[in-house]
């Protein structure tokens, strides 16, 4: 083949030889296969394989949406230490709740621009009833029938479920019945518990987290899923984490694109100071496409690893760029150096200078438009 001898042939690091012989075989790699990925220098033959990889499922063709972000409130029972966004103090100068109205507002922007997908997410607000997050849902469904409702991670589905003293399923399917679509993959952050303890000793578990995110699949609710890298894990804990999404995903098959998100340092507690690198990022993307062979997206999220690197990023693997979000808040908190918004024209003309071919999608990976 003549793929085998140009990615072997320019391959300078001889640990990756029998990986790149079992990723062009498509024999499904060990754990010991990624740790030996993130530890190579050799970047470019890992870009390589990664592009293969992601060409084999979605040729070059890459991915995008026109969507905005909504973020009810930063008021949070949670006290994450690696979190710039929420606080626990609704007399903190920066603490904000939105009213339905408000909400509806911003909904009502985000059609006008042509979005076909809100993206809810925010803190577990101490005063707000089980009926207060479903009205969210509801006045969104009821007035924007058809903008695609994707919200609230499984950390929210366990505060919503203890709110309403339902089960997961029962949560799940009252979400569902108001217009709920899908679920975003945040929370997730790193499964290890030692790095759970350290950055969030009181969110979910990786087993809660999971179990959530099979619920939600087996009541027909898709998700994406997620990993938060950068901050105090090892590559052990960052290969473990993609095993058990790969492990889940065997499963159930709900997971339609992994996210890799580099932490934002600034404005938390956790004391870590630099951002992740270019190289780090690249690797991790790369990673991702290689391990989760059974996910069928791999995001360059644009947000937090800033358009230069995320649109390298399209030839190591990735194949979706989210979207034009509109309102980002949660990364710029934390510091992060990207737009808060991004246009449709942007996104298109970057993925083209990435000699890939644009296509607009909606939450589930329809294709909208192509852009040849």
């Amino acid at each position: 083949m003549k793929i085998v001898e140009e990615i072997t042939s320019f391959c300078t690091d001889k640990n990756l030889f029998p990986i790149i012989d079992k990723v062009l075989s498509g024999e499904r790699l060990s754990f010991e296969d990624g740790i030996k990925l993130f530890n190579t220098n050799d970047i470019l033959t890992l870009g390589k394989l990664a592009n293969f990889k992601k060409e084999e499922k979605s040729g070059k063709y890459v991915y995008f949406v026109i969507n905005r972000q909504i973020n009810p409130t930063n008021i949070c029972t949670l006290d994450c230490k690696f979190c710039a966004f929420a606080t626990i103090d609704k007399n903190d100068p920066k603490a904000y709740e939105m009213s339905i109205d408000e909400i509806k507002a911003k909904a009502e922007y985000a059609v006008s621009q042509g979005a076909t997908e809100v993206h809810i997410v925010g803190g577990l607000h101490p005063d707000w009833s089980f009926e207060d997050y479903l009205n969210i849902i509801k006045a969104i469904k009821q007035n924007f029938p058809n903008l695609h409702i994707k919200a609230f991670t499984a950390v929210e589905i366990d505060y919503l479920s203890s709110l309403a003293k339902l089960s997961y399923e029962e949560t799940l399917i009252a979400l569902k019945e108001a217009g709920l679509g899908s679920l975003p993959g945040g929370g997730a952050e790193i499964f290890a518990p030692r790095v759970r303890r350290i950055i969030a000793p009181n969110k979910i578990g990786w087993k809660k987290y999971l179990e959530i995110h099979k619920i939600a699949h087996n009541l027909g609710l898709k998700s994406t899923t997620t990993m938060l890298y950068g901050h105090v894990e090892t590559f052990e804990e960052r290969v473990d984490h993609m095993l058990k999404i790969r492990e889940t995903q065997d499963e159930t098959g709900g997971f339609t694109c992994f996210i890799p998100l580099a932490f934002q340092p600034e404005n938390n507690d956790l004391g870590k100071k630099e951002h992740t690198s270019g190289i780090d990022d690249l690797k991790t993307i790369a990673v991702s496409r290689l391990l989760l062979d059974n996910i069928p997206h791999i995001k360059s999220y644009w947000v937090m690893l800033g358009e230069k690197i995320a649109q390298v990023a399209l030839n190591f693997g990735a194949d979706d760029m989210d979207g034009t979000v509109m309102e980002e808040k949660i990364a710029h908190f934390a510091g992060a150096k990207s737009p808060t918004q991004q246009q449709k024209e942007r996104l298109v003309k970057l993925i083209k200078e990435a000699d890939k071919i644009p296509v607009e999608r909606d939450t589930l990976y329809n294709p909208i438009k192509i852009y040849g």
